[in-house]
């Protein structure tokens, strides 16, 4: 089957936290509801929102008290990963059932190419149909789904009528459905951008369509000339299928404490901490660090960003929470800090030769390989708690809330 030819689909689960709380308090339904972070933990923001707190003006992303100013009867309730996690997977399982080429966009987004599923199923709105109506039977949620012949045009697809809706984009309809939107609505056009287009009269997806492409690059890059096709209907990223993972270029870890960070020991203690779960990420994808990144974000809400190179790759955690605070030496302690961020960049094969400098102690790397396999090794048999360093016991200002976040992939390649 042709590229040109493809059927895609792009699944959303309506205000989905929101929606999985509902299924446990039914009571709530119709009202003004949001799923907030722990504002004790500095995470009280709005994560998820029902239509009749969207209608008060509540927004994805804002603090919860602006929300609170807006909506005095918000209902907040806190997030439970778990849960979002079984129903997506319960949701994903629903997908295969029509194709194995199904790429997560976050937890409750997804793209299907269904393009070779027809000869079954008939055709892709049907397929979506089905899909709307077992999630909603089955899960008790609901979503909207995008039915097109790219990527882009299907996940603009299901972001035009919610809740529990499909719409079609196909190739005779797309100019006068997706033309008339404002330039934000397409996919990777945020705000930055789109005041750049707007500045030279760029006001909708149609705008970008007619606007000649080296124009858009000399004032966006390369995206410009990305945007112009997307615009254009010209995608031809795949769906990825069950069992493609994409290569990992870096391993991050960042963390809000619960209160600021005033002195170096307690920012070391922070970054080791968070290490040991990059340290435990590298081992399992068989990767080594060549570099370290740090990015500190102060309560004034300046970032800083630093990095630099390792003398020996590695994935010891002790390794690369001494490379964190050599580039912390850098910062001046204007003000306190609230978030800090520790990454392991440049990353290499743990097979890769490396030559021995003469200018580092190569028995002290050997001997810090050693002892993170051994913690790795007990940790995976008895479990993560089971093992730590005394310096990070006490170190009451990690939040309790250390979940590991999703990554959203971004495959427009």
């Amino acid at each position: 089957m042709k590229k040109n030819n493809r059927i895609i689909l792009h699944s959303d689960m309506n205000s989905f936290y929101a929606s999985v709380e509902l299924i446990d308090y039914p009571e709530y339904r119709g009202m003004a509801l949001a799923v907030g972070g722990d504002e004790e933990n500095r995470h009280g923001i709005i994560l998820a929102k029902t239509l009749e707190a969207k209608k008060m003006g509540v927004k994805t992303g804002e603090a919860i008290w602006e929300a609170k100013k807006k909506c005095p009867n918000l209902i907040i309730l806190p997030p439970h990963y778990e849960k979002y996690l079984y129903y997506s997977r319960k949701a994903h399982n629903i997908y295969y059932d029509y194709t194995n080429q199904v790429e997560p966009y976050g937890m409750d987004e997804c793209w299907l190419d269904v393009t070779g599923s027809t000869k079954l199923f008939e055709s892709g709105e049907k397929i979506a149909e089905e899909i709307r109506n077992r999630i909603k039977k089955e899960l008790s949620l609901t979503v909207s789904i995008g039915v097109s012949f790219n990527k882009v045009f299907a996940k603009l697809g299901s972001d035009m009528k919610k809740p529990d809706a499909i719409t079609i984009i196909n190739k005779e309809n797309f100019k006068n459905i997706v033309w008339p939107l404002k330039c934000d609505e397409l996919i990777m056009v945020g705000k930055s951008t789109k005041n750049k287009l707007n500045k030279i009269g760029i006001k909708t997806i149609g705008d970008i369509a007619k606007t000649k492409p080296n124009i858009l690059k000399n004032i966006l890059g390369i995206n410009g000339v990305k945007i112009w096709k997307w615009a254009n209907g010209i995608d031809d990223s795949k769906v990825r299928d069950y069992h493609y993972k994409p290569p990992v270029k870096t391993i991050g870890h960042g963390i809000t404490t619960k209160s600021d960070l005033v002195n170096n020991d307690e920012v070391r203690d922070v970054f080791q901490e968070l290490a040991q779960d990059i340290s435990r990420k590298l081992i399992e994808y068989k990767l080594l660090a060549t570099g370290v990144a740090i990015n500190i974000r102060s309560n004034l809400l300046t970032r800083k960003t630093f990095q630099k190179k390792l003398a020996y790759p590695t994935f010891s955690s002790l390794e690369l929470t001494n490379a964190a605070m050599e580039l912390f030496k850098q910062y001046d302690w204007s003000s306190n800090l609230r978030t800090i961020t520790i990454r392991a960049i440049d990353l290499i094969d743990d097979n890769y030769a490396f030559q021995v400098c003469m200018f580092e102690n190569i028995k002290e790397h050997e001997r810090n390989i050693k002892l993170e396999n051994t913690i790795y090794s007990i940790r995976k048999k008895h479990g993560t708690n089971c093992i730590t360093y005394c310096n990070l016991l006490q170190n009451s200002k990690m939040p309790t809330d250390s979940r590991e976040k999703v990554i959203m992939p971004y495959t427009f390649n």
